[in-house]
């Protein structure tokens, strides 16, 4: 089959594109053949050696897909041959940048008829990270202020329609370019990070998500009430350490499931959330791909298009 893949860690012309073995589909396992897959930040941040080094090489990335089951592992029942399905990877799995991925059957789940395969793929890991962030870590509520950092990203976007589904007030960060677009998905107020301090114009926050890190992570504990809880999903494998003992920081494990797939699939389908814009690139592009999701200006999502 081909594939996107890197002999070793580096920038992003490391990104190779050719033919590597064709994955088997093991006990309790479905082989898809992968129709779409999407580019996470994780992505390249694995690829240039940010995580623990790579010393199985060729190594695949690439963390969500959908596709058309092909081929299934021993014990599967609830699949067919035929059957579209959409998912994320297991943790510790990668390989979506593929024509071919074996995955557990128990985390993959039906692609809607509504939606493209592209779409799926947008928004699989994106949704479970908000998902998982918003409701099941935050457990924000209606009536609840929250500040959503980074807003123009996946995940944040996502997160935002979320939160106005949820009943809640949402403010968010963004460049003025993506002010409009962050209005259009739900946001009550957007701040300019380029032009305002957003610890001076927000305050008594019941919630914070944070998807940039660094030290606009740090600096949002600032904006939280008493009693206020903040998740972050960009500042390494811990949550900052709150500088107050009366709030809670934490950082959302995002659980593989099919149950949360499901929930995307009724948000987006009942027209809760929408999918973001995406922009998509031939799996052939991967290093192209790479080098501006790794500029992080990117609105929305990435997709290859692979067959």
């Amino acid at each position: 089959m081909k594939a996107a893949y890197f002999m070793k860690h580096g920038g992003p012309e490391v990104m190779q594109y050719g033919d590597v073995p064709d994955p088997v589909a093991g006990p309790g396992e479905v082989l898809v053949d992968v129709h779409a897959a999407s580019v996470n930040g994780a992505d390249w941040k694995v690829r240039a050696g940010h995580y623990a080094p790579i010393t199985d090489f060729p190594y695949i990335p690439g963390r969500d897909f959908s596709g058309v089951v092909s081929a299934l592992g021993d014990g599967v029942k609830d699949f067919a041959i035929g059957d579209a399905v959409f998912g994320v990877c297991d943790v510790g799995q990668e390989a979506a940048y593929a024509e071919k991925i074996a995955i557990r059957a128990a985390i993959v789940a039906r692609k809607p008829e509504k939606l493209t395969h592209a779409e799926c793929a947008a928004v699989a890991l994106i949704g479970l990270t908000a998902l998982c962030s918003v409701e099941d870590t935050l457990q924000l509520k209606a009536g609840e202020t929250i500040l959503i950092q980074g807003g123009a990203g996946g995940v944040a976007g996502f997160a935002i329609q979320l939160a106005k589904h949820i009943g809640a007030r949402v403010i968010t960060s963004a460049s003025v370019a993506n002010h409009g677009y962050l209005r259009s998905l739900g946001a009550d107020q957007v701040i300019d990070y380029n032009a305002q301090d957003f610890t001076q114009v927000v305050s008594g926050c019941d919630a914070v998500f944070d998807t940039v890190g660094g030290e606009v992570a740090k600096r949002s504990f600032a904006v939280l009430r008493p009693g206020g809880r903040a998740a972050f999903i960009a500042s390494g494998n811990t949550a900052p350490v709150s500088p107050r003992a009366d709030l809670a920081s934490l950082r959302p494990k995002v659980g593989r499931d099919r149950a949360h797939l499901d929930r995307i699939v009724a948000l987006v389908t009942g027209g809760a959330v929408r999918v973001p814009e995406i922009t998509s690139y031939a799996l052939s592009e991967a290093a192209a791909a790479h080098k501006v999701s790794e500029g992080r200006h990117l609105r929305g999502k990435l997709v290859f298009k692979v067959r």
